[in-house]
């Protein structure tokens, strides 16, 4: 199994509007060969000591069956859509691909 933990850094302002995008792809990728889990998370609202909350961030967790899976998610029209309609929200984006050792 694959992890991604993608960071998405948004513009100031821009995460509800991000959000209400990533609900409507949701589906679109669960249904997806391979897909295990597609989650948008934003950072908890606690008061533990040393957190830095950024309200200007989503994070995605997501499972794959393989990296092949993974890739081919990366071709979907839907993807390409996505990323054509958040691209000016967006200021960067981290990608961490993970294995299970």
């Amino acid at each position: 199994m694959i992890t991604v933990i993608a960071t998405i850094q948004l513009k100031p302002g821009m995460r509800d509007a991000y959000l209400a995008r990533v609900q409507q792809l949701v589906p679109e990728v669960l249904h997806e060969q391979g897909c295990l889990k597609y989650q948008p998370l934003i950072d908890a609202d606690c008061s533990i000591d040393r957190l830095e909350r950024n309200p200007d961030q989503v994070t995605l967790l997501e499972h794959w069956s393989s990296t092949g899976a993974l890739e081919d998610h990366l071709r979907t029209p839907h993807i390409r859509s996505y990323r054509r309609d958040v691209e000016e929200w967006v200021e960067s984006v981290t990608l961490r691909v993970l294995d299970t050792p």
